[in-house]
């Protein structure tokens, strides 16, 4: 109960983060369009399209860096599912803050990933987060990464099937523009 606490209230802080980033977001594209030339302007934005992104397990953007480092399915009662009803899928990742903001690893994660499992013909299932799956990170997961540096942390994320793929979105904060989206098969 203590670790969806304390997810709850860093999901309630990364709207903080979510808006800084959907603000910048609109205000970028009116930058490219009255401050460069024609001809640059294409490079522009395909640099800009570089920097942020969300593809081969890692995710950039402007303020922060998020990069997947293991991922696993986790049955109820295993380590890490030990108190759990359902089996969930377990992500291990390593946080960067690029900015002088102030980020923590499980606020950057929630402001930039979703998790669905498209196992429902007339809605998106969005898969509500379990517990923690490693008790190495309770500690440390809202502490404030210092600028330049990475810190470690997992979440899990409890599963409706096991056949289902599960896809990771991420956006540029809480309702943001859309990164980028990849399948995790959870097959056994």
């Amino acid at each position: 109960m203590k670790k969806k606490l304390i997810f709850s209230a860093a999901l309630v802080l990364s709207l903080g983060l979510a808006a800084c980033g959907e603000e910048k977001a609109k205000e970028e594209p009116q930058k490219e369009e009255t401050s460069a030339p024609v001809s640059t302007d294409k490079t522009n934005k395909e640099e800009k399209s570089e920097d942020v992104y969300f593809k081969d397990g890692e995710a950039k953007l402007e303020d922060l860096k998020i990069k997947i480092t293991e991922t696993k399915v986790i049955q109820v009662g295993e380590k890490g599912n030990e108190y759990g009803e359902k089996p969930v899928f377990a992500i291990w990742y390593e946080t960067t803050n690029l900015s002088d903001k102030e980020i923590d690893p499980i606020t950057a994660w929630a402001a930039v990933f979703t998790a669905i499992q498209d196992n429902n013909p007339n809605s998106v299932n969005k898969l509500s987060v379990g517990m923690s799956p490693d008790d190495r990170f309770l500690e440390t997961q809202l502490e404030t990464i210092k600028k330049g540096g990475t810190v470690p942390d997992a979440i899990a994320y409890e599963l409706d099937d096991l056949e289902t793929p599960v896809t990771l979105v991420a956006t540029q904060g809480i309702a943001g523009k859309e990164l980028g989206k990849q399948d995790y098969q959870i097959k056994q």
